[in-house]
């Protein structure tokens, strides 16, 4: 008996099936296989690859690992030659067919199912806002007597006065003047319109795209979807994005902040609760939230320096989240500025009331940011943690002493580790994360941050070489 699967292969006459899943940094990894092996029998059985060559998994001795493909995943890849299919998979233990504990789409799915045993709601959707930036050159160096990267682009706001062969048109985005010209000064509307088609056509929900305020940075839009199902539209969402970019000869990244003296990029996460097909943040409170919205908030403010840790995991991410600019470190909230952690949109409709996280990056295991999210937001509800009064004036032209009053997301990576070994309780409610995974996670996390923190910075040359 065919299923959607076997069915897609059959009626597109596909030669091979690309089985993808996500390691703990979030790096979609796959494997290929002939499309006239992939029956009712594999897709049920799944798929045996050893988890040891995976880091931050197993050890050589017990390196087994299962795949277990979701059919429901599916879709046609857009840039192979061959005709293939991609499925997103969930990773198990080959012996109890037990989720495996360190596996983020695993654990995104956990998260999903403790939603509905807590009884507060049956459904969580996350509209994540991904940013992105387009070079087309791009260079690095990391040895032991060579440190440095070079970026460029021809619409980079630093090459008003570059010599082209053909000439230098002169229009290009300003630095922090990126949002919303029109071309000729925005000239990627082709190649964005070419990656949100193309996301179209393998069956995502997507709305719109624009350039960002930075040079060189972009967004797309993605429609709101479930947890899991919305991890997997995210790694789509940069698979497409990667791959573009690619054949129109540049080069694209999702690294918090690539460039020096702009904008950074951030990933805001929209997120709700719905219960028995109603909205759960919809009410007669501030900003027309109910009293589960408000704890929510508190428990996305309360733990926002352990969920650091997977909302930005990257050394990078702390080179965005830099206090008197824009970003928002702050963890205040508000319907109306921009400044602190989270935000609650503007909307008409009950169905569309949701809160903004908006300290993420795209740097972030989407698995993990989501679940992670959750869980935070959950033990606010579960024990009633009200985030106290919003913040309605803007955050950054407070008094000094104000300012100083409102604490702050974590400075850097080490601080976002250090508070995750001590704040980690709530994410361990459910055994939807587990001690093992968290310390595995943060392993890998720890050794960025130590070859960060051991390397010698081009800055520190300028510094310090002649004292």
């Amino acid at each position: 008996m065919a299923n959607a699967l076997t069915k897609l292969i059959k009626d597109e006459d596909v030669e091979y099936v690309d089985i993808r899943f996500t390691d703990p940094r979030g790096k979609l990894q796959h494997v290929t296989v002939m499309a006239d092996l992939v029956d009712e029998d594999f897709i049920e059985e799944g798929f045996m690859f050893d988890g040891s060559s995976i880091a931050g998994w197993k050890s050589i001795e017990a390196s087994d690992m299962k795949l277990m493909l979701d059919i429901d995943s599916a879709y046609v890849d857009p840039f192979y030659a061959e005709k293939t299919v991609c499925v997103h998979c969930s990773v198990v233990e080959p012996d109890t067919g037990e989720a495996y504990e360190r596996d983020p789409r695993g654990t995104a799915e956990k998260a999903e199912a403790y939603l509905v045993s807590s009884g507060i709601g049956d459904k969580f959707f996350c509209g994540p806002e991904a940013e992105f930036f387009l070079f087309d050159d791009v260079r690095f160096s990391n040895s032991m007597n060579k440190v440095g990267f070079e970026v460029d682009a021809a619409d980079a706001a630093w090459n008003t006065g570059t010599e082209y062969e053909m000439g230098n048109m002169g229009h290009r985005p300003g630095v922090k003047g990126g949002y919303f010209p029109v071309n000729p000064t925005d000239g990627a509307m082709d190649l964005r319109s070419e990656m949100l088609s193309t996301m179209k056509r393998i069956g995502m929900k997507v709305d719109k795209h624009h350039h960002e305020v930075a040079s060189c940075q972009h967004e797309l839009g993605l429609i709101f979807d479930s947890l899991t199902k919305q991890a997997d539209e995210l790694q789509k969402y940069k698979y497409v994005i990667h791959n573009v970019a690619h054949a129109y000869g540049k080069s694209a990244t999702f690294m918090p902040k690539p460039i020096a003296g702009d904008n950074g990029t951030g990933m805001h996460v929209n997120m709700s609760i719905w219960k028995d097909g109603k909205p759960l943040f919809a009410g007669d409170q501030y900003a027309d939230l109910s009293e589960e919205a408000l704890f929510f908030i508190g428990g996305i403010l309360k733990h926002a320096k352990a969920l650091n840790a997977f909302t930005n995991p990257s050394t990078n991410s702390y080179k965005r989240l830099i206090p008197g600019f824009e970003a928002p470190v702050l963890r205040a909230y508000s319907a109306r500025n921009r400044s602190g952690c989270v935000r609650i949109p503007w909307t008409e409709s009950p169905k569309a009331k949701r809160v903004e996280a908006r300290f993420p990056d795209p740097s972030a295991n989407p698995y993990l940011c989501f679940a992670a999210l959750l869980m935070a937001g959950l033990d606010g509800i579960k024990n009633k943690i009200h985030p106290g009064d919003p913040s309605d004036k803007d955050l950054y032209d407070l008094p000094a002493e104000e300012l100083a009053a409102i604490p702050t997301v974590c400075a850097s990576l080490r601080e976002a580790l250090e508070e995750l070994e001590k704040d980690h309780d709530f994410l361990i409610a459910g055994d939807v994360f587990t001690k093992d995974q968290i310390e595995g996670y943060m392993a890998l996390k720890w050794d960025e941050v130590y070859a960060y923190e051991h390397t010698p910075h081009p800055v520190e040359y300028q510094l310090y070489y002649s004292c």
